[in-house]
């Protein structure tokens, strides 16, 4: 039916397609070999549903990973700042809005010996000139990535200069395989283990809001711990996270309108 009646098959997959991805995922991946090319996926570049199989048939050469992008819908996940730089370089993203989605393609593991990878990574295996640019720009900044994530105590597990940022000045990225959108959902379930991401603060030093951290860094500590905390608030935010106290955040934003 997929390939002979694909409309057909995409009305049965809104009805039955979360139940191929338990498949997928239930029993170990004991049947996720038998189900892997029935899964549908909305695609960045294609604007529909596309199987994995038509997404690694036009990879380009340099293109090294399968990317996803994971959040509540398509329209929130276009506006996700770690996507700029996979879309900048032209490769597709597919955009999981499925609880499920994530944890039946971290048992898939590979498709066509080509590993997924979350926008949200913290390493997106893209070779780019802007990344010795700003691996220059965190050497020489490093005091100030250093109190800023001192300042933030355990709330993340690093400040960096992005790799990845454009336009936006500020995201969380993700250390190891449990992702921010895998830890929202761990957490809203009955048996909550408190699983937690390595949480990343990527700060995007072409931005002009990082002149602004550097100048409070050598003229002002208690305004950059004001900045510090508006920006990982922010990044919290723009994930769908919970600000941990809301008061204190409208406080602030009243403190710089002063």
């Amino acid at each position: 039916m997929l390939k002979n009646e694909r409309e057909k098959y995409e009305k049965f997959y809104e009805s039955f397609g979360r139940q191929l991805k338990y498949g997928v995922y239930s029993d170990f991946g004991s049947n996720k070999d038998v189900l892997k090319d029935l899964l549908l996926f909305y695609s960045s570049t294609e604007k529909k549903l596309v199987t994995l199989d038509e997404y690694v048939s036009r990879m380009p050469e340099d293109q090294k990973y399968i990317y996803y992008a994971s959040g509540e819908s398509y329209e929130r996940i276009e506006k996700l700042p770690q996507a700029e730089l996979v879309a900048d370089k032209g490769y597709e993203i597919l955009y999981f809005t499925e609880d499920i989605d994530e944890f039946a393609i971290k048992m898939l593991m590979t498709y066509e010996e080509k590993e997924f990878k979350s926008v949200a990574s913290s390493d997106l295996g893209i070779e780019a000139e802007e990344e010795q640019l700003n691996e220059s720009e965190e050497r020489e900044n490093k005091e100030l990535f250093d109190y800023m994530k001192k300042a933030l105590a355990e709330k993340v597990g690093d400040v960096r200069a992005s790799k990845r940022l454009k336009t936006h000045p500020v995201c969380l990225s993700a250390d190891g395989e449990v992702t921010i959108e895998m830890e929202k959902i761990l957490s809203a379930m009955p048996d909550n283990q408190h699983v937690k991401a390595e949480k990343v603060l990527e700060i995007n030093v072409n931005h002009d809001v990082f002149a602004s951290l550097k100048d409070a860094f050598e003229k002002d500590k208690a305004k950059l711990d004001l900045y510090t905390n508006l920006l990982y608030n922010q990044a919290l935010l723009i994930e769908g996270l919970s600000i941990s106290d809301p008061v204190e955040f409208t406080n602030d934003i009243c403190k710089i309108m002063i």
